[in-house]
């Protein structure tokens, strides 16, 4: 395995990686491994333009049109 120094940190870092290694009962060097694992290692999530294109066909522009009720109240219809 491959090492990894990180030099000139703020000490706030440095405290808050303490606090939260003894929260989860593991040294800093194991919350800091963690740490990178969760942060570079999670799936790729999808951008908006994906999630938009990944959206089915489900009818007109028409069918999602906003009606105005007799109180004046925007509604919905589907």
């Amino acid at each position: 395995m491959a090492s990894l120094v990180v030099r000139n940190l703020d000490q706030r870092i440095v405290d808050a990686l303490k606090k939260r290694a003894a929260q989860h009962g593991r040294s800093a060097e194991a919350e800091h491994r963690a740490l990178l694992e969760a942060l570079l290692m999670r799936p790729k999530g999808k951008s908006f333009a994906e999630a938009l294109t990944g959206m089915p066909n489900v009818g007109q522009d028409e069918d999602f049109e906003r009606v105005e009720d007799e109180a004046g109240n925007d509604r919905v219809f589907a």
